[in-house]
């Protein structure tokens, strides 16, 4: 008895010529390409695979792929998993390479499924892009030293307008027809406020953020200064401070933030201790919950800043939107830039109290977290 079996052989022919044809397809691509079986094992890889990771093909075959992966990569691929390999596509991570050194790739995989839905396989390609992500971080480091470069000239700049504020202020000392007191002091003012800012732009150039300031450290900074300034002969007038760790302003924040604490601090200094040989100046910075903002894809923190002090206080009579005093209508106006709220207590001395909302989108969350990931 024959049965025809010419068909079928025809069939297993063209399907192991198709199956050649694809193979060397495979092998001779400029992409790395690898299986990955339903415990994350490597099961197959092609030859350029091999010389971009510096393993040999028995090497790799049944190694766990998290054994490639860098420590700063790891957490990305775990919350790609956790979302179902939905979004990987063209993601740039960081593998270790046998002799140690970084291969960055741009990774895509397809997870492969049987006929009943069940996970089989991930079917990965790879593209080195290590020169290119060694481009851009020579790029990044090149912006990085012309910001602090900008930062450092502005500090100096600021420093030079301070010191020639000194300088006029020097005229009129001797001077015994001009009230020597208001024209020394408009000139401190002015001076102190040019520091304020000075010292905004030392604290980015010393610190490893270019855009983001440590005000903490700048708060002590500048209430040091204020100090020098204002000591006021043998008075012990002590300056205290409770500020919050680990709290980072941008340039639009802290700028002005900077100066409210100027001008408070100045005015304590100033008029609070009159008569008087010991007194306590209070700076506090906290945060309070996070609170939902109302524009879709954003978070934000509240912040409290207060400024206080024991001495004479501002009489009930007196109407603070409505004084001479250029620092305070200084403190109103940047009070309304940081769309902020100014409360004033009376009791037993002086409290500003300024209540203040940092907003940040998700995606530049995101994108900032990304950021410290890969560095």
């Amino acid at each position: 008895m024959f049965t025809d079996i010419t068909k079928r052989k025809e069939a297993e022919e063209k399907l192991r010529e198709s199956e050649e044809k694809y193979r060397n397809i495979v092998e001779t691509a400029n992409e790395g390409i690898g299986v990955i079986d339903n415990e994350f094992k490597l099961t197959y890889v092609n030859k350029k695979l091999e010389e971009m990771i510096g393993y040999s093909t028995e090497e790799l075959i049944g190694k766990s792929m998290w054994f490639f992966l860098s420590e700063e990569s790891k957490p990305i691929v775990s919350l790609i998993f956790e979302r179902g390999l939905q979004n990987f596509e063209n993601s740039k991570l960081k593998y270790i390479r046998k002799d140690g050194s970084y291969l960055w790739a741009q990774t895509n995989a397809k997870p492969i499924f049987d006929n009943d839905g069940k996970f089989m396989c991930i079917t990965t390609m790879l593209t080195d892009i290590t020169k290119q992500k060694e481009a851009e971080e020579y790029l990044e480091k090149i912006e990085i030293v012309r910001k602090k470069e900008i930062h450092h000239r502005i500090k100096n700049n600021l420093q030079v307008i301070s010191s020639l504020l000194d300088l006029q202020a020097a005229q009129f000392r001797n001077r015994k027809n001009i009230k020597d007191s208001e024209v020394l002091n408009a000139f401190r003012e002015s001076q102190n406020r040019v520091v304020s800012m000075a010292l905004i732009h030392e604290e980015l150039y010393r610190g490893g953020e270019i855009d983001t300031l440590d005000f903490l450290e700048y708060i002590k900074e500048l209430a040091d200064n204020l100090c020098q300034t204002y000591r006021l002969g043998d008075a012990d007038i002590r300056l205290n401070m409770d500020l919050e760790e680990n709290t980072f302003f941008d340039m639009d924040t802290a700028v002005p933030l900077g100066m409210i604490v100027n001008e408070l601090v100045s005015n304590s200094f100033k008029y609070a201790f009159t008569d008087r040989d010991r007194g306590e100046i209070q700076i506090k910075l906290l945060s309070d919950e996070n609170k939902k903002c109302k524009i879709e894809g954003c978070q934000s923190t509240s912040y409290t800043l207060t400024v206080s002090d024991n001495g004479v206080g501002i009489p009930e009579n007196m109407d603070i939107e409505n004084l001479d005093s250029l620092g305070l209508q200084l403190v109103i106006s940047l009070v309304d830039q940081l769309d902020g709220e100014l409360e004033l207590k009376r009791d037993n001395g002086t409290e500003f109290t300024i209540r203040f909302t940092v907003t940040e989108t998700n995606n530049q969350a995101l994108e900032t977290a990304s950021q410290q990931l890969i560095k």
